[in-house]
C-alpha cells in the first residue's frame, strides 16, 4: 500500500515528494527489523541508499548552494487563489494568463511581488489546473433520477426482444452556402463559405431498434402532437404484431400526450381511460408505464436524454449531413434518407452500453456542495429539485457516497441553511412552505445517518 502511494506521487510529477516518502518508508521499514536487501527490493533503491538513510534521523536533503526559489509556497497559493477564485469585472469575465500577469503587476500587493505570463503558465500547469476554459454542462436535478437511470441500464443490458428508442431531433436549420467549399493546396482542408442563406427548417424523428442498431426515420416540419401520434402509428404499423413492444423516449410533453394514450391503448387492444382521468402529465406517464398492456413506454430522467442510445446515432447524423449546404428541406430529407439507408445496409449494429453509473452519486453531491457556495445565484426552483434529490440519494445511495462528501455537504447546508431559506423563501410560488420542509428532510436524514455512524464508530 505504501509502495502504491509513492508511485501515485510519482505520477504527480513530485519528485521530491517521493524521495521523502521514501527516505520515511526505509525508516520505518528498519524499525520493524528488516533486512538491508529485503528494504531495497520493497523500496526500489540501492543498498547503500537504504544504509545512508538508516544512519539519518530525518528524512530532508542538506542545505546546497544555488539559486533561492523565487516563488515559494505561499506566493503559488495567493497566485492560485487569485486566478481561479476572482473574476476581473464585477464578478464576471474570466482571467487569461497574460491578462492576469499585466494586472498582478500593477497590483504587487496581491501576491508579493511581479509574476511573469510564463511563470503563471508554469504553476498552474504543474497543479493541473485550466480555470479560463469552461464548456456547457446540464446538472442533474430530477428527484429520480438515479432510479429511472438504474432501470435504463438494466433495459440496456437485458433488453426485450423488441426495446425501440425514440426521439426527434427538431429544429435543423437548412442553410445553402453562397459559394461552393474549395480546398486549400497544401493540407487539402476545406473551406466553407461563411455567408448563407436559410432555407426553413426541418424535423427528423428517428426510431432505433436497440437489438439490431437498425434506425427508421421520418423527416417533418414540426413535432407537434398531431406529428408525434402520426408518425408513432407508422412506427406500430411495422411493428411486430401481438408481442409486448417496449419503448424509450424523453419527458416532452407530445410523448404523453393523451391522443397517444388513445393510440397505445388501440393497439393493444384495451379500453384507453376517459380524459378526465389522464388529466395531467404524470397520471398519463404512469399509465403508459404501466406492464399491463402491450406497448410499454420508459421515460428517461429530466436532464437525462442522454441516456436514449438513438441521440447517439442523431449525433453521427449530425457530423455526416447536418452540416452540409442544402438549397432546400428536401434535398436534406434525401441526404438524411440516404445515410439511414447506408447505415441500415453497411454500418449497422447495436450499440455496445457499457455505462453502469459508478462515481455519479459522488460527482452529483460534490457539485452540489460546491454550488452552495454561492447559494444566493442559485434559482429556487433549481434549488428544491436539488434538495429532493439528494434526500433520495441520502436514503437509498448512501454507501455510494464517501463519508467525507457527505459530512461536507452537511456542513456546507448547516452553514448557509439562512441562505437556502432566504432563496426559498423569496419566490411568488404558493408552496414555500412545502420547499422548505425538504431543505428539513435532508438536514434531518444527514443528520440521523451521521449520528449513526458516529456512534457505531465509538
Amino acid at each position: 500500500m505504501a509502495l502504491a502511494a509513492a508511485l501515485m506521487l510519482r505520477q504527480d510529477n513530485l519528485p521530491g515528494t517521493i524521495r521523502a516518502y521514501k527516505r520515511s518508508l526505509i525508516q520505518q521499514l528498519s524499525n520493524q527489523d528488516q533486512g538491508k536487501r529485503s528494504i531495497s527490493r520493497q523500496v526500489d533503491c540501492h543498498v547503500s541508499t537504504v544504509d545512508r538513510w538508516q544512519k539519518r534521523e530525518d528524512i530532508y536533503d542538506m542545505p546546497r548552494s544555488g539559486r533561492p526559489v523565487t516563488f515559494d509556497d505561499k506566493v503559488r497559493l495567493l497566485l492560485i487563489g487569485f486566478y481561479c477564485q476572482t473574476r476581473p469585472f464585477c464578478d464576471s469575465g474570466r482571467w487569461t494568463i497574460r491578462f492576469a500577469s499585466r494586472y498582478l503587476d500593477s497590483h504587487p500587493e496581491i501576491t508579493g511581488l511581479s509574476i511573469s505570463k510564463t511563470s503563471i503558465h508554469r504553476i498552474l500547469s504543474e497543479n493541473d489546473l485550466k480555470p479560463h476554459r469552461s464548456r456547457y454542462f446540464l446538472h442533474i436535478s430530477d428527484p429520480d433520477f438515479f432510479p429511472k437511470m438504474t432501470h435504463l441500464i438494466y433495459l440496456y443490458n437485458n433488453p426485450p426482444k423488441n426495446l425501440y428508442c425514440f426521439d426527434e431531433c427538431p429544429g435543423i436549420q437548412v442553410l445553402q452556402r453562397l459559394s461552393p467549399d474549395l480546398r486549400t493546396e497544401k493540407m487539402k482542408i476545406w473551406l466553407e463559405e461563411f455567408e448563407y442563406i436559410r432555407n426553413g427548417t426541418t424535423d427528423v424523428l428517428a426510431l432505433l431498434n436497440v437489438n439490431t442498431g437498425e434506425v427508421i426515420t421520418q423527416c417533418r416540419s414540426n413535432h407537434t402532437k398531431e406529428t408525434i401520434v402520426e408518425v408513432f402509428e407508422t412506427y406500430l404499423e411495422r411493428a411486430p404484431k401481438d408481442q409486448q413492444l417496449d419503448y424509450i423516449m424523453d419527458n416532452l410533453n407530445s410523448h404523453c400526450c393523451y391522443e397517444l394514450c388513445r393510440l397505445v391503448a388501440k393497439y393493444s387492444k384495451i379500453n384507453c381511460p376517459p380524459e378526465k382521468e389522464l388529466d395531467t402529465m404524470d397520471k398519463r406517464r404512469k399509465w403508459l408505464m404501466r406492464k399491463d398492456k402491450r406497448i410499454i413506454f420508459h421515460y428517461t430522467p429530466y436532464h437525462g436524454s442522454w441516456l436514449n442510445q438513438v441521440e447517439y446515432w442523431f449525433g453521427m447524423l449530425t457530423a455526416k449531413c447536418l452540416h452540409e449546404t442544402y438549397h432546400s428541406p428536401d434535398a436534406m430529407h434525401k441526404a438524411i434518407k440516404e445515410y439511414e439507408n447506408f447505415w441500415n445496409s453497411i454500418l449497422v449494429k447495436p450499440f455496445q452500453w457499457k455505462y453502469t453509473g459508478k462515481g455519479l452519486h459522488e460527482k452529483v453531491v460534490k457539485r452540489f456542495t460546491g454550488m452552495l457556495y454561492n447559494t444566493i445565484k442559485i434559482d429556487s426552483r433549481f434549488l428544491v429539485k436539488q434538495l429532493k434529490l439528494h434526500t433520495n440519494i441520502a436514503i437509498n445511495y448512501w454507501e455510494l457516497v464517501d463519508l467525507t462528501t457527505w459530512e461536507s455537504l452537511y456542513q456546507k447546508i448547516t452553514d448557509q441553511q439562512y441562505l437556502i431559506e432566504y432563496v426559498i423563501t423569496m419566490t411568488k410560488k404558493k408552496r414555500i412552505e412545502e420547499d422548505l420542509k425538504c431543505l428539513g428532510i435532508l438536514k434531518s436524514v444527514l443528520k440521523k445517518k451521521l449520528d449513526y455512524l458516529l456512534d457505531h464508530a465509538a
